[in-house]
């Protein structure tokens, strides 16, 4: 007996000492690269305003510090706790939304906002944390193993898209839509029903551009749709029914759905010089600033076209045209590997989570992230439309950056519990 609680004794201390362990360690990767950027960016961004009236950048720093203190505390919480608040936290996010139509702000066209006091709260950057964890909950207890399946998370994803899309937030959006395809395809989505749910976005494109295409495209789809699906009689035919009517209705959803500027934003990237003093302005100036820089670039707070704000809006969603002005060819590789090394860092917590749950917030979380960093990158250097995406950790944003932070917590959350957490904490 004396032996035995020796053993079990011995076994409780081991186990305490292992938690202070995992509790007082840090992922340095996970952690390491968004403050990086952080300390570049807030340095970028006061650059940006040196020709100024006004100097917030170190606002950027502060809400950095108020996001990491509450990204410290989502890590110290085990996921799986909050799974009860997975509804709630997605009902607030969708009233918030609803609020925003009723008692918003609105600047630069679009009604966005919410104040509170001398903060202005963005709802639909918070809104997608609640859509991560709720679609993580979705599909851990229901996986998507017939068709019908994916009527309850697109659903889901559905309503903040919906309430984000109409304020108008078309870049904000697409996030939503990124989320919920990563999301799916790693739930296991077979590939073909993947490229299927992506199908009529392509023909709502060939029907503006190409329309002769659409003759090839819809039978291929209607094909695919008998090969995948279990319905080999309706499944083609409702596929090719969806075709047809996004390519109808897509004319008119581009002249009524769209905001004039919006339309700009999605044709302008092609030649930006048919509107060099309008809306392809912006591309226009960024590519000459990104172009400016060299292999080297001019240095932090030397970058000529930064300091005279050529480039408007420049601390926010062009902030990486400062990026290539300052720090040249070699700070901008720089900058996108360290993005490259985070995104890798996330899939492997992802792969090692202990639970469906987690792995799945973790992935949502790496798709929010990743499809903004590709598209911010794509749209200031010409490869993209201007969709006002914000380049995490960099732009200057303070809802972004609190949501950016508290999502880097549930990931280090899951990372510390995870099945490798002794490789790494």
């Amino acid at each position: 007996m004396v032996a035995l609680g020796n053993a079990r004794a011995q076994g409780l201390r081991h186990n305490r000492r292992q938690r202070q362990r995992q509790g007082d360690s840090v992922d340095w990767i996970l952690w390491g690269v968004p403050l990086f950027l952080t300390v570049v960016a807030g340095i970028l961004i006061a650059s940006t305003q040196r020709q100024a009236d006004y100097a917030d950048w170190y606002q950027h720093w502060i809400t950095a510090a108020v996001g990491l203190a509450l990204g410290l505390l989502m890590a110290r919480m085990p996921l799986e706790q909050l799974r009860n608040l997975f509804w709630p936290i997605y009902g607030a996010t969708i009233l918030s939304l609803v609020a925003v139509r009723f008692m918003g702000t609105s600047a630069l066209g679009a009604q966005r906002w919410i104040s509170i006091g001398s903060f202005h709260v963005q709802p639909s950057e918070f809104a997608k944390i609640g859509a991560i964890l709720l679609l993580a909950g979705v599909l851990s207890r229901y996986p998507v193993e017939r068709p019908v399946d994916l009527v309850r998370p697109i659903g889901l994803i559905g309503v903040p898209w919906i309430l984000v899309f109409i304020q108008p937030d078309l870049g904000t959006s697409l996030v939503f839509g990124a989320i919920v395809l990563v999301m799916l395809f790693w739930a296991g989505l077979p590939l073909p029903w993947l490229v299927l749910l992506l199908s009529p976005l392509l023909t709502a494109i060939l029907a503006g551009t190409f329309p002769w295409a659409l003759l090839v495209w819809i039978p291929l789809m209607a094909w695919l749709a008998w090969r995948s699906l279990p319905w080999k009689r309706v499944g083609p035919a409702v596929v090719s029914a969806v075709q047809v009517l996004f390519a109808v209705i897509t004319p008119l959803l581009w002249m009524h759905g769209l905001r004039e500027y919006q339309r700009d934003r999605l044709v302008l990237f092609l030649d930006p010089s048919k509107d060099p003093l309008g809306g392809g302005y912006h591309l226009l100036q960024s590519k000459v600033g990104i172009g400016s820089g060299g292999f080297w670039g001019t240095g932090l707070m030397h970058g000529l076209l930064t300091k005279l704000r050529f480039i408007p809006e420049q601390h926010t969603d062009f902030i990486f045209s400062a990026v290539g002005e300052e720090m040249g060819f070699l700070g901008s590789a720089l900058m996108v590997a360290a993005y490259a090394l985070l995104c890798w860092r996330l899939i492997q917590i992802a792969v090692n989570a202990r639970t469906d749950v987690e792995s799945l917030v973790v992935v949502g979380v790496g798709a929010m992230l990743m499809f903004q960093v590709v598209v911010n990158i794509c749209m200031t250097i010409g490869l993209g439309p201007v969709t006002g995406i914000p380049l995490p950790w960099v732009s200057y944003g303070r809802s972004a950056m609190l949501v950016n932070f508290i999502c880097l917590g549930f990931c280090a959350s899951v990372g510390r519990r995870s099945h490798a957490s002794q490789r790494w904490w």
